[in-house]
């Protein structure tokens, strides 16, 4: 249609086909727009040295359902984390918090008898409630979100000595809290699982392609989309596969991947998606546009501190119990580090709900891996340190590349 701006090439410019696809790169790599490219590239790297050092016990399907189930508590606390790296904050309980609401579920069903379903519900509302402080201390005082957390953090590790007791560690008998994450699906039900997930992924870049288009936005070849899926089919049904040779595809997975699937819908498609760029992109240029600043913040503390009370479920149903230790260790780093590797910038503003799948993937399958050769403690943590200085540098980089294009 002449004279409409959808319509017009400089807008658009779009080509299709590999020609398009490397132009597109081209284009962002020079703004310092890196996206997630490098992230999988790092992370096949990994598989690869793992699978050659391992001698092929890295793809052992026993090995990938345990790689599988040591992922899916971290990495639901780190889709919280990601929320309050959008904003420029930082919330250093979510790996204390995770230990103490799994604690008070354990309490509720095992010393005063409440059904597992009802302690699980109310393991999730102290979360939230622990959420729901943070952020309007945060926002009622004006107190850098850091300070509060760090205090939070000591004070939520007294909290878990106390809830526990002299009890110290509590064992979970309850068929549904231990069903979380001892439920595997198998034959048809994974592979229609496997298909809606493909499916949605499809079904999602289509509709972003389209609305970037109607908005007169460059927006990606088909061909990058169909390639995407393409691979994503084929990753999903490989693991399927290879999971179906020992147990299954864990329902702690599922749950994982569901709940990134609705959080990715939420910031990308919702008012309050936007909300929570705007404020974190320009805190002060979202609040002369009338968002309201103090209740965005106050919800994704509550979402970060929800979601970090599930991880903890979840770890908790993986392990049969809860102690003293819950929540402690390298929890805290890991979550953190999962949502900066996979792409989250810790500036604000810029990253994708995705990168805590990514992210969790790479440090997962670094600790398995290492795991699987034997590797100290002391050098672990020291190439998972490495890993994340890695991630906030090539961030730091592309943050600069994209001011030095503004300026352009």
């Amino acid at each position: 249609m002449s004279g409409n701006v959808v319509d017009d090439p400089r807008l658009v410019a779009e080509r299709e086909g590999l020609g398009g696809l490397v132009a597109l790169y081209r284009t962002r790599l020079a703004q310092g727009e890196l996206g997630q490219v490098p992230v999988v590239i790092g992370l096949i790297v990994i598989w690869g040295v793992f699978w050659w050092a391992s001698h092929g016990a890295f793809f052992n399907p026993l090995n990938l359902v345990n790689l599988a189930l040591q992922m899916a508590a971290v990495g639901t606390i780190a889709v919280g984390v990601v929320f309050v790296l959008l904003l420029g904050e930082i919330d250093l309980t979510v790996g204390i918090v995770s230990g103490l609401c799994a604690a008070v579920m354990a309490v509720l069903n095992i010393k005063m008898g409440l059904p597992g379903p009802l302690a699980v519900v109310l393991g999730l509302a102290v979360g939230a409630a622990i959420g729901f402080l943070h952020g309007i201390w945060i926002t009622r005082f004006g107190i850098p979100s850091f300070v509060v957390t760090l205090a939070g953090l000591i004070g939520w590790a007294g909290t878990l000595l106390f809830v526990l007791g002299s009890t110290g560690t509590l064992n979970l008998p309850d068929p549904f809290i231990v069903g979380l994450a001892g439920t595997f699906f198998t034959g048809i039900t994974a592979w229609i699982l496997g298909a809606i997930f493909v499916a949605y992924i499809a079904g999602s870049g289509y509709v972003a392609r389209r609305g970037r288009k109607a908005a007169g936005l460059r927006a990606e070849p088909l061909f990058f989309i169909g390639f995407r899926v393409v691979v994503v089919a084929l990753g999903t049904a490989a693991a399927i596969f290879i999971f179906g040779e020992d147990r299954g595809v864990p329902l702690s997975l599922i749950f994982l991947v569901g709940l990134i699937v609705l959080m990715d819908y939420v910031a990308r498609r919702t008012r309050f998606g936007r909300m929570v760029f705007a404020v974190g992109g320009n805190a002060e240029a979202a609040r002369r546009a009338g968002i309201p600043i103090r209740r965005v913040r106050v919800a994704v503390f509550v979402l970060a501190s929800t979601f970090a009370a599930w991880g903890g479920i979840l770890a908790a149903s993986r392990l049969l119990a809860v102690n003293q230790s819950a929540g402690s260790g390298d929890v805290l780093l890991n979550a953190i580090a999962s949502a900066v590797i996979g792409g989250t910038s810790l500036f604000g503003g810029r990253g994708s709900v995705w990168s805590a799948l990514l992210g969790i993937l790479v440090i997962q399958s670094i600790s398995n891996g290492m795991d699987l050769l034997s590797f100290q403690p002391a050098v672990k943590q020291m190439i998972t340190g490495s890993v994340l200085l890695a991630a906030v540098t090539v961030d730091a980089v592309a943050r600069r590349g994209r001011a030095q294009a503004g300026r352009v």
